[in-house]
């Protein structure tokens, strides 16, 4: 999640590896959270005057947050019609989206064209065809991780805009819990798959050289990883497994780098309050206008 990852796709074990991270971090609660407080006011001057609104989600996953923000533009503007394109590398998580909204009343309405493929796939998809289809809002949530090359998937995204759009980034935050792991442990655990680390200064970075007006706002959120501690703890062993990208934390790493990695998981990368270790996963999300 904290880096570029060459195998984009979660598929198989994958899935469930990054499900089980979901549920024991609150980080979809959190996104939902701090969408629900920024995109009303967005999507009033997105929409004001329209009569078609068009989103493209770059790395949606499941859907579970498309939803909500789908649900929540449809609200916004209940008579105008709204047409929703996905680009999803993992077909396992496209169907748990198609799932998702097969259940939702609420977005019925709603025209989906399911893209499964890498963004960058889809960027010499629509390159090649020649007809660019262009979105009023177009967001990538916890995706920037996976792309060649940040400036120029910001400058495409970008360039799909429609007068007054909105392009949304949700990513790591620069100094977070996250960032501070990975950029310690660079050289450990940025290797096989995993080969550069991003954080939001990189794409606050790319979005100054490019001369793009944003905003930043702040997502806050902490889970507990008390058990990382314990270890006879299956969560703990699954918490690191993910948290460092490697497919047995206690075989894969040496016993000093593991010792190291836990240190700083608990006094820089975390607080403890009443004996819980609390990991600062803060988020940041990026509004980038037209």
């Amino acid at each position: 999640m904290a880096a570029e990852v060459k195998q984009t796709c979660y598929e198989g074990s994958a899935v469930h590896s990054f499900q089980f991270y979901l549920e024991h971090s609150g980080e979809h609660e959190a996104i939902v959270q701090g969408v629900h407080s920024l995109l009303p006011a967005q999507f009033k001057r997105i929409g004001a005057g329209k009569t078609g609104l068009d989103v493209l989600g770059v790395g949606s996953g499941g859907g579970e947050v498309d939803v909500q923000m789908l649900s929540l533009l449809q609200s916004t503007f209940p008579a105008v019609p709204i047409t929703a394109d996905i680009v999803e590398g993992s077909a396992e998580l496209t169907d748990n989206f198609k799932a998702l909204v097969a259940k939702t009343t609420s977005l019925q309405k709603v025209q989906f064209a399911w893209h499964i493929m890498h963004s960058g796939d889809y960027e010499k998809q629509v390159k090649a065809k020649g007809e660019v289809k262009k979105f009023d809002f177009i967001h990538m949530i916890q995706m920037i991780y996976y792309v060649d090359n940040v400036d120029d998937t910001i400058k495409f995204f970008h360039s799909l805009l429609k007068n007054n759009g909105t392009l949304m980034i949700i990513v790591e935050a620069a100094n977070g819990g996250w960032d501070t792991l990975w950029r310690t442990f660079k050289k450990e655990l940025c290797v096989d798959v995993i080969t550069k680390y991003r954080s939001s200064a990189e794409v606050i970075s790319s979005l100054k050289k490019q001369g793009l007006k944003y905003e930043e706002h702040i997502i806050h959120n902490t889970f507990d990883i008390t058990e990382c501690y314990d270890p006879n703890s299956a969560t703990g062993a699954r918490l690191l497994n993910f948290m460092t990208a490697t497919n047995n934390f206690h075989q894969s790493l040496t016993q000093e780098v593991r010792a190291g990695i836990l240190d700083l998981l608990r006094n820089k990368c975390s607080t403890v309050k009443d004996g819980r270790v609390m990991f600062n996963s803060e988020l940041r999300c990026i509004l980038v206008h037209a």
